[in-house]
């Protein structure tokens, strides 16, 4: 449209549910159920946080001061995106007297990862598929200007998403092997909070 000397979109004539007309609708869900799954993932190590650092013993000298920091920890847990949850689980983890885990360096490396990922999936400009479906989003980090390049599509968005999943309860097993229960799931192990 002519504005007299400049152009304007003509917004009534773009195509329904534009941008996202080019892919179907079952890869939009499976996208959106990816992020979800990572919105729980994050929940669950805000979770999983708040169950190491509140049975974490501490000596009697050392129990005011812990005190005072652990609510601005627990806010943080619960306002955090993902690569920070995922250091101070692992920080709460390894600070807590309870042996670490099994493989632990291996489940804080695969968490790490998915979170560039999710990164990936939740800020980048998805295109038009090829002929198989598949697009690469437009994606670079800011820390260091790495292109994604791989092709996505419904079943990679499935993989991960059943990966996401995976990751999530072994964030979840790591705090009921203490013999702890998972905080508000009313699963097997000792609460946290005892009721009064």
């Amino acid at each position: 449209m002519d504005t007299g000397g400049g152009y304007r979109v003509t917004a009534e004539k773009l195509p329904e549910l534009y941008p996202t007309q080019f892919h179907s609708a079952e890869f939009w869900e499976i996208l959106g159920r990816t992020v979800g799954t990572f919105g729980f993932l994050e929940n669950v190590l805000g979770r999983a946080i708040f169950a190491f650092t509140g049975t974490r013993d501490y000596s009697e000298s050392e129990l005011q001061a812990a005190l005072e920091a652990w609510l601005p920890q627990l806010e943080k847990a619960m306002s955090d995106t993902l690569y920070p949850l995922i250091e101070s689980y692992a920080k709460a983890v390894r600070q807590h007297q309870h042996q670490t885990p099994i493989d632990f360096d291996d489940l804080v490396a695969d968490l790490k990862n998915v979170a560039e990922l999710r990164n990936v999936l939740c800020h980048g400009f998805w295109s038009p598929p090829d002929a198989n479906g598949a697009t690469v989003p437009f994606y670079m980090r800011s820390r260091d200007k790495q292109v994604f390049n791989d092709p996505i599509d419904i079943n990679y968005l499935r993989r991960v998403q059943r990966s996401v999943t995976a990751l999530a309860i072994a964030v979840v097993d790591s705090v009921t092997a203490m013999g702890v229960q998972f905080p508000g799931s009313g699963g097997p192990g000792k609460p946290l909070i005892e009721s009064v």
